[in-house]
């Protein structure tokens, strides 16, 4: 493997740790215990794809992360549990930008700090190598668009039919490095 290739894979799946959880990089044996969280359907009920409950479906997703180089398992720091998964895609190191997304918890993560921890782990890490951070929200999942505007996203744009995202309507947030960090 290149050492720019090792880098990459290094700066896109980080061993990450908080209180509450502990990201590491997707690996095959995740599956089992990542479509355990997944196969709820009230997490996909307002995602565009709300049939990621499926197994034929939800197979699809975590292949797509594991190939992708930047798909995380993200662990109940305490019990080691499997609580849901993340992602970090569309690396633009000429933009100097990255994407977080194709995230999920379980539910009995949500309406507390998990998602919270999360998002500030995985921000804190990349804006080690980036300035902007994108997240790309279908435009009906207000779950997500409320959790995004908590740990400080802005919204920038809507795009209707999104041809970017497979003629998905989606709201485009970003979150820039803090001055401090710069």
């Amino acid at each position: 493997m290149s050492e720019a290739k090792s880098e990459s894979m290094l700066a896109l799946q980080p061993v990450l740790s908080g209180s509450l959880v502990r990201i590491e990089p997707m690996r095959a044996d995740d599956h089992d215990a990542l479509f355990a969280v997944a196969r709820d359907p009230l997490i996909w009920e307002q995602h565009p794809a709300h049939d990621r409950w499926q197994p034929a479906v939800f197979r699809k997703l975590f292949d797509e992360g594991l190939a992708s180089g930047g798909g995380l398992t993200v662990r109940d720091a305490t019990s080691g549990e499997v609580i849901g998964s993340s992602r970090y895609y569309e690396f633009r190191p000429d933009k100097r930008d990255i994407s977080i997304g194709y995230t999920f918890l379980a539910r009995r993560c949500w309406g507390s700090t998990y998602n919270h921890e999360l998002k500030r782990l995985m921000l804190d890490h990349a804006f080690g190598f980036v300035d902007r951070v994108w997240f790309h929200i279908g435009i009906h999942n207000l779950r997500s668009r409320r959790a995004i505007v908590k740990v400080g996203g802005r919204l920038s744009h809507e795009v209707l039919d999104d041809p970017d995202r497979n003629g998905v309507s989606m709201a485009y947030y970003y979150i820039d490095r803090p001055a401090a960090q710069r």
